[in-house]
């Protein structure tokens, strides 16, 4: 078993055993920040990561769910001041979801406020058909100097790439996105020192099977060939880009 992977973006509690999918990343030693697609799950998450040395649990308000919870919002603001990892969070324009965009935005904008006002939050964000928007967003509302973004599976043109490192953001990485010939290109783009990676399991698949946190050497040993690089070595980079994000932010 490899030890010393990062999975920055995964949702364990939607697994079949929340809690034997916490223990599994504990005991196969993967750093993995468990995301939440509603505030209203983030306590037992919380729980379950607290009693880790390789789990963290993050604050979430998923777009994809905001025309149903946007009412959240005041439970989402509660609990902020409990943890430093807010996610999942960010806009959605994909058809299913385009008609709730403009109060994405408000709840959006509300969490990079509250984040920016708080100064040491680390935020993964989703960015489906909107890059642009969640750019402008992040721009208006959280400079770098008052925390971090991460985006998670990008797939946003090479310009909005460029736009997004001068904005001071990382990004997570999964093996679906380097699969993707024009993917892996603007990957290739990204600074080196900024790539995390992720699996965003159970939503992407490792064979006939929901991707593990574990499963994330895959998108280890594909970056490593991208970069004409060992796996050991990529591995190394990786786990020093998550020291580097957690002592900036």
């Amino acid at each position: 078993m490899r030890s010393g992977l990062v999975d920055f973006h995964c949702h364990l509690d939607l697994y079949p055993d929340h809690a034997a999918a916490v223990e599994r990343c504990e005991r196969d030693g993967v750093f993995t920040l468990a995301v939440t697609t509603t505030p209203k799950a983030w306590p037992r998450n919380h729980e379950l990561a607290s009693a880790t040395r390789h789990v963290r649990a993050a604050l979430g308000l998923h777009p994809q769910l905001v025309a149903e919870r946007a009412h959240e919002i005041g439970l989402w603001e509660e609990l902020l001041p409990r943890t430093r990892y807010v996610g999942e969070v960010g806009l959605d324009a994909g058809p299913r979801f385009y008609r709730s965009l403009d109060t994405q935005k408000e709840i959006f904008a509300r969490v990079l406020t509250l984040c920016a006002a708080a100064g040491n939050k680390i935020v993964t964000t989703h960015s489906v058909r909107a890059t642009k928007a969640v750019l402008d967003m992040i721009e208006q509302y959280m400079p770098p100097t008052r925390g971090r973004v991460v985006l998670h599976w990008f797939t946003g043109t090479a310009a909005e790439a460029k736009r997004a490192v001068d904005l001071g953001c990382h990004f997570s990485v999964n093996a679906e996105m380097l699969i993707n010939e024009k993917r892996a290109a603007i990957t290739k783009t990204l600074p080196l020192d900024r790539v995390l990676t992720e699996t965003d399991g159970p939503f992407t698949q490792t064979g006939a099977r929901p991707t593990r946190p574990s499963d994330v050497w895959i998108a280890v040993e594909a970056l490593a060939r991208l970069h004409a690089m060992p796996p050991a070595d990529m591995s190394v980079a990786i786990m020093r880009n998550l020291k580097s994000l957690l002592e900036q932010a």
